[in-house]
């Protein structure tokens, strides 16, 4: 059964997100639960591609970074012994959804990992249960309502241990290219619907992983605009990020999506702009994709020197924007008190 508080967010919940962010309630948080996109990188840049390098990877990531960040994103088929590696008090967030999406290509269907349970997680560190979701909000009914159930049960997981599930809906269009110009146009209207949707108490979400709006490569006076194709100028940009921001009614962060770190920082600095009340960042490969080869083709080492140089780097840029742009995760009840009762 689940815990019921007079708040928003129960006492278990809402200690979970604290473990996640820092003193003022933003998250600050190093994603590191890449699986099979991430041993093939290593692979192509020259590398061991297995399970071993990974881990290895995995662990350096966590060691340097956690430094620097509140907490880590990881996977518990590779990453619980890079854990160990990890800040003390830096919070844990572990991923339950397997890696792709190989079962049902054409819907994005989801799938959970064989082995674990939300329980399994809790007991194996975790302070929060993170899912990623394809999602098309304007998909056929029949494919998005199984979609809805898969976060129903998961909701329900989740509060029977108490413990806060962050939820990254990644928006797709089955006939477009996500990175294309077509469904940059597109994408401002899925992403604030989504945020609207995925909100429902019904679900049991209570932090929303999302992505920026507007793809940052058609947006007229971006630094990403290297094609001069234009989706939207800058001014209808904030608008989008503000718009998106209005319609969700959870607490939501930010997520890099591989884009470089100049780009993410840019995004970042348009969302502060805009006057989205955005709770943080959890921010993956924008950090540390970089550093890919250096690992590949120099080693453990070297890749290690590069993180305590160029990662922090990464990071502290993104935390000083961070220290002025996000809001605590609790501004979306209005106060810390009306949100935990």
């Amino acid at each position: 059964m689940a815990v019921i508080t007079k708040g928003k967010v129960t006492r278990g919940k809402a200690k979970g997100i604290d473990a996640c962010a820092d003193d003022r309630g933003v998250i600050r948080a190093a994603a590191m639960d890449q699986r099979g996109s991430l041993k093939k990188e290593i692979g192509r840049q020259g590398g061991q591609p297995t399970g071993e390098s990974l881990a290895e990877f995995k662990t350096a990531v966590t060691k340097v970074l956690t430094q620097h960040a509140t907490a880590i994103l990881m996977d518990p088929e590779y990453g619980l012994p890079a854990l160990k590696a990890r800040r003390p008090g830096s919070g844990v967030l572990l991923a339950y959804e397997k890696t792709g999406y190989d079962a049902d290509p054409q819907n994005r269907t989801p799938d959970l990992l064989e082995h674990w349970s939300v329980r399994r997680l809790v007991e194996a560190g975790a302070d929060a249960i993170k899912i990623l979701l394809y999602y098309d909000p304007f998909d056929e009914k029949i494919v998005n309502d199984r979609k809805h159930a898969f976060l129903e049960r998961i909701g329900a997981e989740c509060a029977a241990l108490d413990v806060p599930f962050f939820l990254e809906p990644l928006a797709y269009d089955r006939d477009m290219d996500e990175k294309g110009y077509e469904f940059a146009k597109l994408k401002p209207k899925a992403v604030q619907a989504y945020m609207e949707k995925l909100s429902e108490p019904r679900f049991g979400v209570d932090v929303l992983k999302v992505e920026v709006p507007v793809n940052m490569a058609f947006v007229g006076g971006s630094k990403a605009n290297l094609t001069g194709q234009v989706a939207y100028d800058r001014k209808t940009a904030l608008k989008h990020f503000k718009e998106a921001s209005d319609a969700a009614r959870l607490p939501f962060i930010y997520l890099s999506a591989g884009v470089t770190n100049e780009v993410f920082n840019e995004s970042i600095e348009w969302a502060g702009e805009a006057g989205a009340k955005f709770a943080g960042v959890l921010c993956g490969r924008a950090t540390w994709q970089r550093g890919i080869p250096v690992y590949a083709k120099e080693g453990l080492k070297a890749f290690e020197t590069w993180l305590e140089k160029e990662g922090v780097a990464n990071i502290e840029a993104l935390n000083a924007i961070l220290a002025r742009a996000a809001s605590p995760w609790w501004t979306a009840y209005g106060s810390r008190e009306a949100a935990t009762g």
